[in-house]
């Protein structure tokens, strides 16, 4: 908000502007009072003109400081990490910023659990179908009177997923999408504030224990009940044959539920780095350094990597210092919009199209080969990567050789597609491994910082 210019100096700008000084003088034919009402004009006018000027002045600054920021543009296919990074960002450089958000992502935590609840639920209902249409003899599975009841003892988490998904997202069209969601620019965190009316309202419901509850109590009620769902050896089976794999989505915290679920739960940062909340579009986030570079401002861009979004990538190419291209070593999935593309080739894919987008040559590309967590545990299980990715043959399939060449598949589409020669930069990560992270961006901070000095031409 632009300063209100001072009397002093609405006085100088009176003394120094010749038709305010003229103003006063008075006229022929004028009465005292018409005299008074047109001084008092000239000097409304003046004082807007001031306002103006000061906006203007003001708008310049912002605009100066946002020129000498350091931008850094997140870019990879939906669920490749970027929200993590961003997360691990404020982690590692404003962790008072960070530390203020902590309250809303309690309540996305909780309703990650919520949906893993509801998600099993489904998977029920799905059996208990099939076995009424089915004979006896060809039932799989027992569905038990004791499943039953903890559906009913786990209705309040129903109810609470619809009136949450209605206050965060009211115009999506769906009261239970498949993941927790908002679009760009929604101020959510304020929506999940547990001081917001409007989250209040939503989340006053009638838990199993009968009294009108909030959301942390209500699920911390069903505490018993969630463990019992997810440690049941049936419902483990029903999961297993309908191909439900909760522990590989995000957001996934039914192994933590005795601790989440209670009533005095306060999020770890690793929680929070572990949270899934899907944001609907291109969001902008600006942080002011708080542990180095005191004060200096950045702006990461988050940009959808859904393939509908990807059109929207170009315009933000321009004027960015680096960009950090997230590709997950997930080489047996598929995209969820696009069930014929491997997930891994869709991330080649893109790769080289922004190796050899001309408007970058000048632009620092950091690849970031995510997900090592989820690799290493694919390959423990003994899947084999030649089984989807025919062209690694009878390489080893451990962890060092699976690593290797990937690595060498993205090194060599830089080399040879960037339009000028430019470092090949890689780190391979776990993003939710916040320690690691945190070394890994203070790493890539050191570099921008050093390229922007040496464009600057200081050292």
């Amino acid at each position: 908000m632009p300063k209100r210019p001072t009397s002093r100096q609405q006085d100088a700008a009176t003394s120094a502007n010749p038709f305010i000084r003229n103003s006063t003088e008075q006229h022929a034919h004028e009465t005292q009072d018409e005299r008074d009402s047109r001084i008092g004009r000239a000097h409304d006018a003046q004082r807007i003109s001031l306002d103006i000027d000061i906006e203007i002045a003001e708008a310049k600054k912002a605009w100066d400081r946002k020129a000498k920021a350091v931008k850094i543009l997140l870019l990879g296919q939906a669920e490749s990490g970027k929200s993590t990074v961003l997360k691990n960002f404020q982690i590692a450089f404003t962790p008072k910023h960070f530390a203020r958000q902590r309250a809303a992502w309690r309540m996305v935590i909780q309703m990650n659990l919520i949906k893993s609840v509801k998600t099993i639920l489904e998977a029920l209902e799905e059996e208990w179908g099939a076995s009424y249409a089915s004979p006896p003899t060809d039932r799989r599975h027992t569905v038990t009177s004791n499943h039953r009841r903890l559906r009913m003892a786990l209705s309040p988490l129903l109810v609470l997923d619809t009136s949450l998904n209605r206050l965060l997202s009211p115009s999506t069209g769906s009261d239970s999408p498949r993941e927790l969601s908002v679009r760009a620019g929604s101020p959510w965190q304020l929506l999940l504030s547990p001081t917001s009316e409007t989250f209040q309202r939503s989340t006053r419901v009638r838990s199993p224990t009968g009294s009108s509850e909030d959301l942390t109590r209500v699920v911390a009620a069903c505490r018993q009940d969630i463990i019992a769902l997810w440690e049941d050896s049936a419902v483990r089976e029903v999961l297993r044959d309908r191909e439900v794999s909760l522990e590989a989505s995000s957001g996934f915290f039914l192994h933590d539920t005795a601790r989440i679920a209670t009533a005095d739960y306060e999020p770890t940062d690793a929680d929070i780095v572990r949270a899934r909340i899907r944001t609907m579009g291109v969001e902008e986030h600006k942080f002011v350094m708080e542990t180095t570079d005191v004060g200096s401002e950045y702006y990461l861009i988050d940009v959808g990597g859904s393939r509908s979004m990807r059109a929207q990538w170009i315009p933000f190419f321009e004027n960015v210092n680096a960009i950090i291209f997230l590709a997950p070593l997930i080489f047996n999935q598929v995209l969820e919009e696009d069930s014929n593309v491997n997930r891994l080739q869709d991330s080649l894919g893109l790769w080289k199209e922004i190796c050899g987008t001309r408007l970058l040559q000048h632009t620092n590309i950091i690849l970031f080969l995510n997900k090592i967590d989820v690799l290493q545990e694919t390959l423990a299980s003994g899947v084999r990567v030649q089984k989807y990715v025919t062209s690694y043959g009878d390489l080893p399939n451990d962890f060092l050789n699976v690593v290797g060449y990937f690595k060498a598949k993205f090194m060599g589409l830089h080399r040879r597609l960037s339009p000028k020669p430019r470092p090949f930069l890689c780190y391979e990560t776990s993003a939710i491994d916040t320690q690691a992270m945190s070394t890994m961006l203070h790493g890539v901070r050191e570099m921008l910082l050093r390229n922007n000095l040496e464009k600057a031409a200081v050292i």
